[in-house]
């Protein structure tokens, strides 16, 4: 009994104990990066953005969490109730499952796989489904437009993200996260992490990421003027936050794969004292909110693309530049000696 407690119940609670304190760490984090969107948003338009509730405005999130959860959640009549009410819940539990894998720290995830790269693009590519089912489900023309949009969408662009990672993954020659971010370890810092050598592919992993997550200026699924509010028109009170938590959650993911890809993970920019005293987590939080800051600004500034025009970018410009960019590194490394052992 002893054996059986110390070889298999006792890692099982240490595991699940884990878990559950980064799906808090992790949702409190995402009532916070909303309130820094908005207040960013407010700031590029010269106005005030949440102040009201709580100091500055802080608590606003946990107000609108509130607001959603003791809302009467509405059900067409027409739809079908299992996909529709599975679909939220498919979206939020598939964008907290990536973060199983994520390194925040040397040593510190829940689960440290060989295949952590092919885990988080299985994850993503996952993720459509849950587009897919609120759309058919809600048994209204809008809401399924918007979800055959979203699922074009989603998969033209995760193409050009797997000819990223593939990128990355010959320089770092190997599918393990914590392995990815060893590999920039160097004497010069910042200079030797990959978004250097990679630049064009970092540039076309943050594009396409904004598309991937349905962030402007490609949010054309909830596209107000077009399709009135999205695959999710027909939702409300807990299930659309679901749907907007799943969102969030899965920003915060392609800001800390980009971090982990292109950026150095928890490593400091320079690794010389004092920065090598912050520890890791400082930093991979800090280049983290450093990306969300980004797509904010994107968000701001950057006009909203026709859909037509999204596609054309997806498919006959970042899909020929990654593919060439493949084989151009591929080459450098192979005929200039530079593959990793």
């Amino acid at each position: 009994m002893a054996e059986l407690f110390n070889d298999y119940l006792w890692p099982l609670l240490v595991m699940i104990f884990w878990s559950v304190l980064l799906l808090v760490v992790l949702l409190v984090a995402t009532a916070f990066v909303l309130y820094a969107d908005r207040k960013i948003w407010a700031a590029v338009q010269i106005r005030r953005g949440p102040n009201v509730v709580g100091p500055w405005g802080l608590l606003q999130s946990f107000a609108d969490l509130i607001k959603f959860a003791v809302k009467e959640p509405i059900i067409p009549s027409g739809a079908n109730k299992g996909v529709y009410l599975l679909a939220p819940l498919v979206t939020a539990a598939l964008a907290l499952s990536a973060w199983a894998v994520i390194p925040v720290a040397e040593d510190w995830m829940i689960a440290d796989i060989n295949v952590g790269v092919l885990y988080i693009f299985a994850i993503s590519s996952l993720m459509v489904y849950g587009v897919i089912m609120a759309g058919w489900a809600s048994n209204s023309k809008y809401p399924f437009l918007a979800a055959l949009r979203s699922a074009a969408q989603m998969v033209s662009y995760e193409v050009s993200i797997g000819f990223v990672i593939i990128t990355v993954l010959l320089l770092a020659g190997s599918l393990n996260l914590s392995a990815i971010v060893e590999a920039q370890i160097g004497k010069y810092g910042l200079l030797n992490w990959f978004w250097l050598p990679l630049f064009p592919m970092f540039v076309i992993f943050f594009v396409s990421a904004l598309a991937e997550t349905n962030r402007p200026p490609f949010d054309l699924v909830e596209a107000e003027s077009e399709l009135v509010a999205g695959f999710a028109v027909e939702y409300s009170s807990t299930p659309f936050l679901l749907f907007f938590l799943g969102e969030y959650i899965a920003i915060a993911t392609m800001c800390a794969m980009g971090t982990i890809l292109f950026l150095g993970g928890w490593l400091p920019p320079f690794p010389v004292v004092p920065f090598t005293w912050v520890p890791g987590v400082i930093w991979f939080v800090l280049k983290a909110l450093f990306l969300f800051f980004m797509f904010a600004m994107v968000k701001a500034i950057v006009p909203r693309y026709r859909y037509d025009q999204l596609m054309r970018l997806g498919w006959k410009v970042f899909l020929p530049a990654s593919l060439a960019m493949v084989v151009i590194v591929a080459g450098v490394l192979q005929y200039g000696g530079l593959a990793p052992r």
